[in-house]
C-alpha cells in the first residue's frame, strides 16, 4: 500500500478560499487553520467548566452493545479526566453511507492523534452520528460497477413517515437482500465470503439504520478507539436538556444573527447555503414518532403543517422533561456539539464548511467560541487493476477526473468502426432515395395522388437501415469490449457518476478487493490536512 499526496485545483470557491490567506472568508471564523489556533483553542478549552465524567458515561452506554476495545476504554478514561476531542460526523448510511464518512473517521483520528502530541495533552477522536435525521432517502442506497456501468443499489424498503434513523426499524429481509446484491456485485475475491457473514451478523444484532452504521463502524474502528454517539440517544438528550433550554431561551437572537450572517456570506460571493430566515426556530420537535421543524410565529412555536402550537414556557417544559421530543437542525447542532463536548476542532466537508460560515454570531450569542474547523481528508483509492490500466494508457488519476478515458474511449470506438459497410448502407439508402424520387415524379404526370404512402414507406426504409446500422456498430463493439471496458473501468473506478469516488462508493468494495485490514493499514500511514487529495495505491 503506498500514499501519494498530489495537488488538486479546488472547485469549491469557500473550500478554495478558506485554504488562502487573506481572503474574506476568514471573518466568519474563529480560528484559521494553523498550529497557532489550536494552541490557542487549547487555553480557551483550559477555562471552560463541563461535567466530562457523566458525559463519558453516556458515550460508554450507548457503545457497550457495540463493543468496547481497550483503545475506546482508555478514550473514555481520558475523557472522563478532561481530555480535549477532535469531532467529526455523517449520517447513518448503509454499509457506513459514501467513503468520505471513513474519511471524516480517518481525519478525525488522525487529528487527534497528531495534537495529542503537538499539544502534549490527550486528545480523543469522536464520531458523531446524525441518528436524529429523518431523510431516509439519503441514507438508503450505494452505488456499485455492474459490467461496464455504475449501479444504484437501494435498500427495499420505503417509509413515507418523517421518522429518524435512529427509530426507523430495518426490514431484515430486505436489508438482507441488499447486501447480497451490492457484494455479488462486487465480484468472488478470497474476503468476499467473510465480509458477506459480518456484514449479515452485524445486521443481525441491529435494529435500526443508527444500529447497524454504528456495529459496522465500529467495527471498522474499534481497534484505533474511534468514540461514538448518537445525537438520538434518549440517554444523550437528558444529558443536553439544559443545552436545549438555552437555545429556546436565545432562539430569537439565534436566528438573527444566522440571517444577518449569512447575507454578508452572500454579499461576500459565496452564495446562502443554509436559506436562513428571522423566523426559524432553528428546532425539530418529535411528535408521534415524526420529525417536524419548527418555526416562531406570535410567540409560539409552531409547524402548521403537523398541526403543532407550543408556547416559549411548553418548549421550556418540553426541554426539562421531554428533551427527547427534540432535536437540532444544521444551525443549532454545532452549538448542541459545543455545549456538550470540549471540541478543538471539528472535522467536515465543504457543504458544513459553507453553513458554519453562517454560525459564528449564533456561537456568540450563546456564550461560545466557534472551534477550530478541519475539513475532511480527501483520498480516492487505486486498486491494483486500475493501477496497470493507468499505466497501460500512459494515464494519471487527474487525466481520468478530467476526461481523458473517456476519451480515449471515443477515438477507439470511432478507429475501430466498419467505414465501407456504413458507406456501402448510405449508398443504397442514396439510391433508394433516388427511385422514390422518380416514382413521385411518374406518380404526379398520372395525378395519382399517394403522397402520405409514399412518405410512410420511406420512414419505414430510413427505418430499417437505421438499425441495420446500429446492429454493425454494436457487434464491432462486441468484438472489442475488452478494450472499451478497459476504458470505463477507469471512468467507473476514479470518476464514477462525475464525481469523486468517496461521492458514491462504499468501503466494503475496497475490503473484499484488499481485505479486512484496510482500515489498519490506511491509518498507519501520516496524513496532512490541507490543501491536497491523496491517492491510496493498494
Amino acid at each position: 500500500m503506498k500514499l501519494e499526496s498530489i495537488q488538486v485545483p479546488v472547485r469549491n470557491r469557500v473550500l478554495a478560499d478558506y485554504w488562502s490567506q487573506n481572503t474574506t472568508i476568514h471573518s466568519f471564523f474563529e480560528y484559521e487553520y494553523n498550529d497557532e489556533s489550536f494552541q490557542k483553542r487549547a487555553v480557551y478549552l483550559e477555562k471552560q467548566t463541563m461535567d466530562q465524567t457523566e458525559l463519558a458515561a453516556v458515550i460508554r452506554r450507548f457503545m457497550e452493545p457495540l463493543g468496547i476495545s481497550d483503545k475506546i476504554n482508555k478514550h473514555l478514561k481520558q475523557l472522563e479526566q478532561g481530555a480535549l476531542v477532535v469531532v467529526g460526523g455523517q449520517q447513518a448510511g448503509v454499509l457506513t453511507g459514501p467513503l468520505y464518512s471513513v474519511n471524516k473517521a480517518i481525519t478525525v483520528i488522525a487529528l487527534a492523534k497528531e495534537q495529542s502530541i503537538k499539544l502534549q495533552r490527550p486528545v480523543v477522536p469522536v464520531f458523531w452520528i446524525a441518528g436524529e435525521d429523518h431523510d431516509l432517502e439519503e441514507i438508503n442506497h450505494t452505488f456499485t460497477i455492474r459490467g461496464m456501468d455504475v449501479k444504484k443499489r437501494a435498500y427495499g424498503e420505503r417509509s413515507k413517515r418523517k421518522t429518524m434513523a435512529s427509530t426507523t426499524a430495518l426490514n431484515k429481509e430486505a436489508m438482507t437482500q441488499f447486501i447480497n446484491t451490492v457484494v455479488k456485485d462486487f465480484g468472488e475475491t478470497a474476503y468476499t465470503e467473510e465480509l458477506r457473514k459480518n456484514l449479515l451478523e452485524a445486521l443481525t444484532e441491529s435494529d435500526t439504520f443508527t444500529d447497524f452504521f454504528a456495529r459496522l463502524m465500529n467495527q471498522l474502528f474499534k481497534e484505533e478507539g474511534l468514540l461514538m454517539i448518537d445525537a438520538a440517544d434518549t440517554k444523550f438528550r437528558q444529558y443536553e436538556s439544559r443545552n436545549f433550554a438555552h437555545i429556546i431561551r436565545n432562539n430569537a437572537e439565534i436566528a438573527q444573527v444566522v440571517t444577518q450572517q449569512e447575507q454578508a456570506f452572500d454579499r461576500a460571493g459565496y452564495g446562502t447555503p443554509i436559506f436562513a430566515t428571522n423566523d426559524a426556530a432553528n428546532l425539530f420537535y418529535v411528535k408521534d414518532g415524526e420529525r417536524h421543524l419548527l418555526e416562531r410565529r406570535h410567540g409560539e412555536f409552531v409547524n402548521l403543517a403537523a398541526n403543532i402550537k407550543l408556547s416559549h414556557e411548553a418548549l421550556l417544559e418540553i426541554a426539562e422533561m421531554h428533551p427527547e421530543q427534540l432535536s437540532n437542525n444544521v444551525v443549532t447542532r454545532p452549538l448542541m456539539q459545543e455545549m456538550t463536548l470540549p471540541v478543538l476542532a471539528f472535522v467536515g466537508g465543504p457543504g458544513e464548511l459553507a453553513y458554519w460560515a453562517t454560525l459564528k454570531g449564533a456561537f456568540s450569542v450563546l456564550g461560545l467560541q466557534m472551534p477550530i474547523f478541519a475539513p475532511r481528508l480527501n483520498i480516492t483509492v487505486v486498486t491494483r487493476q486500475v493501477e496497470q490500466l493507468l499505466k497501460e494508457y500512459d494515464l494519471s488519476v487527474q487525466d481520468v477526473w478530467n476526461g481523458k478515458a473517456l476519451q480515449l474511449k471515443e477515438q477507439y470506438i470511432a478507429a475501430v468502426q466498419d467505414e465501407e459497410a456504413k458507406q456501402q448502407i448510405q449508398a443504397i439508402q442514396q439510391l433508394l432515395n433516388e427511385k422514390f424520387d422518380e416514382l413521385e415524379a411518374h406518380l404526379e404526370a398520372e395525378q395519382i395522388s399517394l403522397d402520405k404512402v409514399i412518405m410512410k414507406n420511406k420512414e419505414m426504409h430510413i427505418k430499417q437501415f437505421n438499425y441495420l446500422q446500429q446492429k454493425i456498430e454494436q457487434t464491432v463493439l462486441a468484438k472489442h469490449e475488452v478494450t472499451i471496458r478497459k476504458f470505463m473501468t477507469l471512468q467507473n473506478e476514479l470518476y464514477p457518476n462525475d464525481g469523486f469516488q468517496e461521492r458514491s462508493f462504499n468501503p466494503y468494495y475496497y475490503l473484499n478487493e484488499f481485505g479486512p485490514n484496510l482500515i489498519d493499514e490506511m491509518l498507519k500511514k501520516s496524513y496532512g490536512i490541507g490543501n491536497h487529495h491523496y491517492l491510496l495505491y493498494l
